[in-house]
């Protein structure tokens, strides 16, 4: 499990870079880089990590579920993804 100070600073960042989004795009646009500097840091969408819903963990990410793969083999285990099978060949 990550720590919960590491999973509210990446909901920090979220925020930031949705408020700024609008503002970075029109500074980009306009070529203004000075102003862009000017902006806070945690407002690039860059610095955002993935991490899984469930624990927190920001490494073995898996997209299409929102989870990392050590919660997605446990619950793929248990059955409680739907179509996801254990293969066999």
């Amino acid at each position: 499990m990550a720590k919960e100070s590491m999973k509210a600073r990446e909901v920090k960042r979220a925020k930031l870079a949705a408020k700024y989004a609008a503002k970075r795009q029109a500074l980009k646009e306009a070529g203004d880089y000075e102003a862009l500097q000017k902006l806070p840091k945690n407002a690039s969408p860059v610095r955002m990590h993935n991490r899984c819903k469930l624990t927190g963990r920001p490494k073995g990410y898996m997209r299409q579920f929102g989870i990392s793969r050590v919660m997605f083999r446990e619950m793929a285990n248990k059955g409680l993804i739907p179509g996801v099978r254990k293969a066999s060949w």
